[in-house]
């Protein structure tokens, strides 16, 4: 009292749902959630890695664990003959720019080799050029951007022959060729026809 009698206050009732903030400011310190932090973090920070979440009883959550596209590839390259005909030659430094890497997969460069598996890049191959961000990109486009990633013996020749199956690129397609028709008439300029009848004479 004391120390308030020298301000002018103005004391007000609020109801108790709408007393939020002096609600949060007035619990007690044992029953907020952040002190157990510094008790056990080892323990918070083993919850915090679990990603543990409440949900209702009765649902039933299936996770499915799919293979990225490189263990595909590793799969392929254990499979491919000629891969592992570059690997034993690489082994021995007979080819250079390839390599082996500690999983077991093939490089050639910086590029990751694509064994002869018409699946495999054919899934390559429709996510370069179906993609909803890549707009159907022609053969030019599509092998600079693959060779950047990807490596496969005749890579440009499939790119090419995937191009031209693509059913929307060939509607697309411009025409750069003349119209078929009559032949257009030849503009000769006026003083042109003296050396023109000069000629026939």
């Amino acid at each position: 009292m004391e120390l308030i009698k020298d301000y002018d206050l103005s004391v007000q009732y609020h109801l108790g749902k709408a007393n939020v903030v002096t609600d949060a400011l007035s619990r007690k310190a044992y029953c907020h959630h952040m002190t157990t932090l510094n008790r056990r973090p080892e323990l918070a920070q083993e919850v915090r890695q679990l990603n543990l979440q409440i949900i209702p009883q009765g649902t039933l959550n299936v996770q499915h664990i799919r293979p990225t596209l490189e263990d595909w590839i590793k799969q392929a390259q254990d499979k491919g003959e000629e891969i592992q005909q570059f690997k034993e030659k690489s082994s021995r430094m007979e080819l250079r720019g390839f390599r082996v890497d500690k999983q077991g997969k093939l490089w050639y460069d910086d590029r990751i080799c694509i064994p002869k598996d018409e699946a495999l890049q054919r899934l390559i191959l429709d996510e370069a050029h179906h993609s909803a961000y890549s707009i159907h990109p022609g053969s030019t486009k599509i092998y600079m951007d693959l060779k950047q990633k990807y490596w496969w013996i005749g890579m440009k020749g499939d790119i090419v022959e995937y191009i031209a199956q693509c059913d929307t690129c060939r509607r697309v397609k411009e025409e750069h060729q003349r119209p078929a028709g009559l032949l257009q008439p030849l503009h000769i300029p006026v003083w042109k026809w003296e050396e023109i009848s000069m000629d026939f004479i």
